[in-house]
């Protein structure tokens, strides 16, 4: 009998040291769909944002959730001081989500200028990377990156020109995040309930009074604040939206209280707070009662945030348990050699492969939206709910499963699954919950041309394909038959299992767009597990090559 070795691991264990260079997803995507020139000027600059999220910055995240954010209410003088504080490790963190350029090559203007057709795909491929090893401060950097755009769309010239350099900028001293203090104890969700009051002061100064309930990235140097102007004006028709700064331009502290930080589960790196305008002064941006509107800009990136942020943290759980596999022996052999984890494995690769397929399309519709394709625009109307809500839902799954495959090590805290499961958590909740999705799903059909793309898109990637085409056909008619119901109710009832049917055929309609010769092994895996689910069907057996060649990962 041959000894057994008293170790977890096979001496040959090895894992990824480049995050970019392994991820053949995200590889081929980008070096598919970015220009010559794009490739050229940012390959480098993702491969090191790639070799250090698979090296440094793991250890420093780690660090950064066991140490989080405290809040000092006063100084040694019984002076008030509401100053957020941080282990050093989070603004490292922070320094590498600069050097990455995931703010600079969409927002410093000659960067702009060059690559305005696809800023949003070379932004997210530097982000999508930063989240595989950190999700705590992906939430500030999505709030900065929101407030951006804000300023650049609606604010005044002279706060446009003063901010934006702030956000571009190269210099951690000179670095100022954003947020958006949404939230009120009143309605959570039903912003139309929110209370905060603004008075104003003259032209378009004001102060404004009230509570914001759940404030991430509290310690933002530049914020969006909703607030109403009228009482008498209720829901979101009396919300008119202000720009805040904790530090005015003079240089004073503004009147704005921290209650505590929110004690969260996860995403523990950054700072959530409760906090008190009390004459805090403000500038109101856009027109009065327009602040909703306003607002839907910078809540709908930060659901492809959401997104990006889903995929990422999957992604990497499932790579974290398909390394862990790979060496471990178990019952005689690898454990990736048996049959039941190699078919667990087929269906998380084939979810997170869709899902990574379904983001990256809503953010090359968010960059031909952002050019003027009005088409683009209203197909991203309806994608980005549903890609948040499908993403999120199934990201949590995937990290779960991921965990289980580890077995008790997947559990321990000496590694990062329990910080992943803990991360993940928060994203169904994130920027609507599943059920505002689906009801944020229902407006789009109804409101705008997004179905009406999506199904054209759909016909076009699935009407040839015998095996799905009556399908396809008879559930067109159950869409139709969805809208010419009277009762809200029962639509609003039968509204999530018609999504839910339709999130499956846009998947695979997308990953058949993607499909070809380079990456066929781990996009027709996926096509094949979702017209197994749309059709009802068992899935076949598969080898473990293709098993192997579907996580598409080297290490």
């Amino acid at each position: 009998m041959s000894e057994i070795s008293n170790q977890v691991l096979s001496d040959s264990f090895r894992e990824s040291k480049n995050f970019f260079e392994s991820d053949l997803m995200l590889s081929d995507f980008f070096n598919r769909t970015a220009s010559l020139e794009a490739k050229v000027y940012f390959s480098e600059s993702l491969n090191k944002t790639g070799r250090i999220a698979a090296k440094e910055m793991d250890e420093l995240s780690m660090l950064a959730d066991k140490n989080g954010p405290t809040l000092v209410k006063r100084n040694r003088f019984g002076e008030t001081i509401d100053e957020i504080k941080f282990h050093p490790s989070y603004w490292d963190l922070m320094q590498i989500a600069i050097d990455s350029q995931m703010f600079s090559v969409k927002w410093k203007p000659d960067l702009r200028q060059k690559f305005e057709q696809e800023s949003h795909l070379l932004g997210f491929s530097a982000g999508y990377l930063y989240a595989l090893s950190e999700m705590g401060q992906f939430c500030p950097l999505c709030m900065t990156d929101g407030v951006a755009r804000l300023i650049d769309r609606f604010c005044e010239p002279d706060d446009k020109a003063r901010l934006l350099p702030k956000i571009y900028t190269d210099s951690l001293e000179g670095f100022a995040t954003g947020a958006m203090f949404l939230t009120e104890k009143s309605g959570g969700s039903d912003v139309g309930r929110n209370i905060v009051q603004a008075t104003k002061v003259e032209g378009n100064q004001y102060v404004l009074n009230g509570e914001k309930w759940f404030c991430s990235n509290a310690n933002a140097q530049i914020i969006f604040a909703l607030a109403r102007t009228n009482p008498s004006i209720s829901g979101t028709k009396g919300l008119s939206i202000f720009l805040v700064e904790p530090i005015l331009p003079n240089g004073e502290r503004n009147s704005i209280e921290f209650v505590r930080l929110k004690d969260k589960l996860g995403v523990r790196s950054m700072a959530s707070a409760e906090c008190i305008f009390k004459n805090a002064k403000a500038t109101l941006v856009g027109e009065e009662f327009q602040g909703f509107k306003i607002m839907t800009e910078m809540i709908n990136l930060s659901r492809i945030y959401n997104a990006v942020a889903a995929v990422a943290c999957s992604r990497r759980a499932m790579v974290e348990a398909y390394q862990f596999l790979t060496f471990r022996i178990s019952f005689g052999k690898n454990a990736i050699d048996h049959a039941l984890i190699q078919k667990k494995i087929n269906e998380l690769t084939a979810l997170q492969t869709a899902g990574f397929y379904m983001t990256m399309h809503c953010i090359n519709q968010l960059d031909k939206a952002d050019n003027g394709d009005d088409k683009a625009g209203a197909l991203l109307r309806l994608l980005t709910p549903m890609t948040k809500k499908w993403t999120a839902e199934k990201g949590v799954y995937i990290v779960r499963e991921s965990m289980e495959l580890m077995g008790g090590m997947g559990y321990i805290e000496d590694g990062i699954m329990p910080k992943l499961m803990r991360d993940m958590m928060v994203l169904p909740i994130w920027e609507g919950a599943g059920n505002v999705m689906t009801l944020d799903m229902l407006r789009a059909a109804m409101k705008s041309n997004g179905l009406a793309e999506m199904v054209s898109f759909i016909d076009s990637k699935v009407i040839n394909d015998t095996e799905l085409r009556d399908k396809w056909l008879d559930f067109k008619i159950e869409i139709e038959e969805l809208f010419q119901l009277q009762n809200q109710n029962v639509m609003e009832w039968k509204a999530e299992d018609v999504f839910h049917l339709l999130t499956d055929f846009m998947q695979v309609a997308v990953l058949k767009r993607n499909l070809n010769d380079e990456n066929k092994a781990f996009v027709q895996p996926s096509i094949d597990f979702f017209k197994s689910k749309i059709l009802g069907e068992k899935r076949k057996t598969i080898t473990k090559e293709i098993i192997v060649g579907q996580v598409a990962w080297n290490f």
